[in-house]
């Protein structure tokens, strides 16, 4: 798969910006490095993953791509324009094109789908009562929880937590969508309906998705790129489409990792 800096553009206008480029990348939590020297693109529509083992820096990588975190060293740039160093306003503007689904789904356990779903509506847009309520029926029939706008979050099933969260997070039609372990505690098939929904919904809606996992079957599923951090080092070892990496790779980290317990590839 080439690397998405040197991606044609359509028409054949020369290399194509990539959606999100990460350039020498170092995060830290005060002098305790996390990850370092991180350097990747991800391309316009594309699934992107982010694995490897537990505690390397996974979900650190995430909080520094949606500016939780600030980074030590190095930039992440959204279609060319930096986010690091941009002013506050230009960057607000960045933050409202994102989406997140946080992996405990972060939903308001005092409110109903509906109000958790609203909230980002209230807050960031001049939309009426009734207009409101419009586009949250929208939302949570898009992740198929359609008539549950009333229920409470501890009402609902583990994968219909993760689903009404989603809504939450496509409630501001974000073209960027970041997942934060999608999968983590669902069972197969709550896991693979969720897989399934984030493909339908990438297609339908044409957003870019970057996901935190190192769950098997999804990254197989649904991951058309991934970087591969290694904790041991403290930074990324390996890029590429999960099943190339599986198939090619001749490092013994990303070998182990990508055939725990003999995953089974699914097919596509």
């Amino acid at each position: 798969m080439p690397s998405a800096s040197n991606a044609a553009a359509p028409g054949g206008g020369g290399p194509e910006v990539p959606r999100i480029a990460v350039t020498d990348l170092t995060l830290a939590y005060g002098s305790s490095v996390i990850q370092r020297d991180l350097t990747f693109a991800v391309r316009r529509g594309e699934i992107f993953i982010i694995m490897g083992g537990s505690g390397c820096g996974k979900s650190t990588l995430l909080r520094g791509l949606i500016g939780l975190l600030p980074p030590t060293r190095g930039d992440v740039l959204y279609d060319g324009r930096s986010f690091c160093t941009s002013d506050p306003e230009e960057r607000e503007r960045m933050m409202r094109r994102f989406g997140v689904l946080y992996q405990k789904g972060a939903l308001w356990t005092s409110m109903t789908l509906a109000e958790n779903v609203a909230l980002p509506l209230q807050e960031f847009t001049d939309l009426t009562a009734a207009q409101i309520r419009e586009v949250v029926a929208l939302k949570l029939a898009l992740v198929g929880l359609a008539g549950f706008e009333d229920f409470d979050p501890s009402e609902l099933s583990g994968g219909m937590q993760k689903r009404a969260g989603l809504a939450r997070a496509m409630a501001l039609d974000p073209d960027i969508l970041f997942f934060d372990e999608p999968s983590a505690g669902l069972d197969p098939i709550s896991s693979k309906l969720l897989d399934d929904l984030i493909l339908e919904l990438r297609d339908s809606l044409g957003a870019t998705v970057v996901a935190v996992s190192h769950e098997l079957p999804s990254i197989f599923a649904i991951g058309d790129n991934a970087v591969f951090l290694d904790g041991e080092t403290g930074t990324m070892i390996a890029q590429g489409n999960p099943r190339a990496l599986l198939a090619e790779s001749t490092d013994p980290k990303v070998h182990e990792f990508l055939t725990r317990g003999e995953a089974r590839v699914p097919a596509r």
